[in-house]
């Protein structure tokens, strides 16, 4: 893989690399690119500075949404050791996106390759101060200059990274949701399960209206009777109602979270009673009335756990037990946060130190 590294006068500044970094607000110095043709494949895999990309103006990615995207993290241990956490995971999930939405399947050890020389080449980019992280974001794009609705025949891919923090201004504090029974964001059938730029725009008005009313995020319901919980607008959802873990079951309409999956198999090895089942807001109301509602926490790469301490629902506000982080929301951030900070033993393999 050709490696073009950026000339010392023209690197960019660092920013602070403390909790006040925000998210995917700055970007290190390089970028990896790959170029899909049909007659060539995938090809010109390289690592060069971070530059702005041209497009056509008919480029079919902006057209017809044909994009798909992942995000992981790579994590400065208290021994300096820079590691992944279930970087392979995310690049699987990033495939299958890809094959949901027509775009051309690539290798995942290739990329797995070229995204660890990435973040070694920007290794300074990573934060030392725990609580950050450098974000990665890989992106694939259709680039055809075609206006007609078809699969694209030429893609673009390309990995960007962003030292970040927190990302909720709340930090590891309860946030505010509100349940939003009005839109949905996902059907069963849809792309609701690939990570598709097309989802996420979905859910902006949503989104915009909640933090009108002084919401942190909005709770989806199921399109089809919009009755059962689906998934927070950045977030797997979880709630535990009478010592029982519960969240929405992968029924193509939810994202299949890789922090998700990571919450379940922990919870299992606690011994905590989990399930993936269909739940009802009402039954979710049914618990908060009868202090039943133990706690509601959010799953996700962004916010690792994100405890929820107050949702609404027509118009009416609910306390999640005493309105505080819980218990078990402490255990599992704790426990995956040491975990990719390299604290603890890791026995499922889960994390990896690259610069070994």
């Amino acid at each position: 893989m050709k490696i073009i590294e950026v000339e010392a006068t023209k690197r960019k500044p660092k920013p602070p690399a403390d909790t006040q970094l925000g998210f995917g607000r700055y970007f290190s110095d390089h970028m990896m690119l790959m170029e899909f043709s049909p007659d060539k494949g995938w090809h010109d895999a390289r690592i060069e500075p971070y530059h702005k990309l041209t497009f056509d103006p008919a480029c079919m990615a902006l057209h017809y949404a044909q994009q798909v995207f992942d995000g992981l993290k790579a994590y400065r241990g208290a021994d300096g050791g820079i590691r992944l956490f279930r970087y392979r995971d995310h690049l699987e999930r990033l495939h299958a996106s890809a094959k949901r939405v027509c775009i051309p399947e690539f290798d995942v050890d290739k990329v797995a390759d070229a995204l660890k020389h990435l973040v070694l080449l920007d290794r300074h980019w990573v934060p030392k101060t725990e609580g950050c992280s450098l974000y990665i974001r890989p992106n694939i794009i259709a680039t055809d200059p075609f206006l007609g609705v078809r699969p694209s025949e030429n893609y673009l891919f390309y990995i960007i990274l962003s030292p970040v923090g927190a990302y909720y201004p709340e930090g590891f504090n309860p946030v505010r949701i509100q349940v939003n029974d009005t839109m949905v964001r996902a059907v069963e059938g849809g792309i609701g399960e690939a990570k598709a730029g097309a989802n996420y725009v979905a859910s902006l008005l949503g989104q915009v209206q909640a933090k009108a009313a002084g919401f942190t995020q909005v709770l989806w319901l199921d399109a089809s009777e919009r009755r059962y919980v689906e998934e927070v607008g950045t977030m797997n959802i979880f709630f535990k109602i009478d010592g029982e873990v519960i969240t929405a079951p992968l029924r193509g309409s939810i994202l299949p979270g890789v922090t998700r999956r990571s919450t379940i198999q922990l919870l299992k090895d606690w011994d905590v009673p989990v399930s993936e089942r269909r739940l009802a807001i009402d039954e979710i109301v049914d618990a908060a009335r009868n202090e039943r509602l133990e706690e509601v926490f959010g799953t996700g790469t962004a916010a690792v756990i994100s405890p929820v301490g107050h949702f609404n629902y027509k118009g009416e506000t609910f306390a999640v037990g005493d309105g505080l982080t819980g218990k078990l929301s402490q255990r599992l951030f704790d426990h995956l946060t040491a975990l990719q900070y390299g604290k603890v033993e890791d026995p499922h393999g889960w994390v990896e130190r690259i610069d070994l």
